[in-house]
């Protein structure tokens, strides 16, 4: 585990205790919680007691992240919607899949970074395990479309894959579709990007400057912890347009699940991830916070309270893990072939 520790303590940095008792302490009774900043700590919110954390597999997800053959085409890789030099997002409105196919609901992919704090994933939070989660767009039409057998057949007729899940899982281990999910997943789960906001609850009251704190302050004076708590600061279902109609709800056909709840967003890395909102578009954060308050809130933020929230967001921002692109082994003569149709 010597290279997971090192990898996790990237990520970390512990603040010495301070006097900043009333504005954490302000932020933990509504329901606030910072990235542990302890090491053991980390490692016992992220883990699967089903499926423990090794380097194996650690190694073994990031390749099936990143590699392209797990979709039908055989250019669409887990990374191209969830990139990770561009915040875990695409960047782009809505996803585009297999044979350049806008995503038919017109979903905006949400961050990967962090994800493991989320109490649901995907947009209806239909799961609740990014393991699960992961076998979902592999297996979409309008996003990888590869089916589960396709997926086997490619992953067993590459020798390397094959060793490296002997490696991972055991020399008796049968390679199924559902355990290359599962260390896709595994892998997700080490994507933790702790920030200056973390450090200031665990304790340092000098890693928020003095615009930050103001923002935070309004952050929390106008509600917005309401449906953005927890480590997350979001990930959980709730309802949507409490208050007011979201002014572009026409386009795209999503209006969450069946009770019309939305998993919502978390708000970690937040500058680095628009466009915002399920279908992506809002593209300014001031005017994200602005019209979130007015849907969810049923309030109007000036656009200096706006201002002073996205000062606060900024400090959301996180410390990536350093990720070295991995040399995917190569194909053989049994790997079936890409197919675009």
């Amino acid at each position: 585990m010597n290279g997971l520790k090192i990898f996790l303590l990237f990520c970390v940095s512990v603040g010495a205790l301070t006097a900043a008792e009333t504005l954490t302490q302000k932020a933990l009774n509504q329901r606030l919680e910072p990235i542990p900043a302890d090491i053991q700590v980390l490692l016992s919110y992220i883990s699967d007691k089903n499926d423990p954390i090794s380097d194996e597999k650690i190694e073994l997800g990031k390749k099936l992240y990143f590699d392209p053959r797990l979709s039908k085409s055989g250019i669409i890789s887990c990374n191209t919607c969830h990139n990770l030099a561009l915040g875990g997002v695409d960047g782009v409105e809505t996803s585009i899949g297999h044979g350049w196919t806008m995503n038919p609901n017109h979903l905006n992919a949400p961050s990967v970074y962090n994800s493991v704090f989320n109490k649901v994933q995907l947009w209806d939070g239909r799961s609740s395990h990014l393991e699960v989660q992961a076998q979902s767009p592999i297996q979409s039409d309008a996003e990888m479309a590869a089916s589960s057998e396709l997926v086997v057949a490619r992953i067993v007729s590459i020798p390397e894959y094959v060793a490296d899940f002997k490696k991972a899982y055991g020399k008796d281990t049968k390679i199924t579709f559902e355990k290359i999910a599962s260390a896709i997943g595994v892998f997700e789960r080490t994507l933790v990007t702790p920030s200056p906001y973390d450090d200031f609850l665990n304790g340092d009251e000098k890693a928020l400057n003095k615009k930050q704190k103001e923002g935070f302050e309004v952050f929390l004076e106008k509600g917005c912890t309401k449906c953005h708590y927890g480590i997350a600061l979001g990930g959980t279902m709730q309802q949507f347009q409490v208050a007011a109609k979201y002014k572009f709800i026409e386009l795209g056909d999503f209006r969450g699940d069946k009770y019309g709840m939305v998993k919502t967003p978390t708000l970690r890395n937040i500058a680095e991830t628009a466009p915002y909102f399920h279908n992506g578009q809002i593209w300014s954060l001031q005017d994200a916070v602005k019209e979130m308050a007015s849907i969810q809130l049923g309030i109007k933020i000036s656009d200096k309270e706006a201002k002073q929230i996205m000062d606060f967001m900024h400090s959301l921002t996180g410390r990536k893990p350093v990720l070295t692109y991995p040399i995917l082994p190569p194909s053989t003569a049994k790997t079936p072939k890409p197919d675009m149709n």
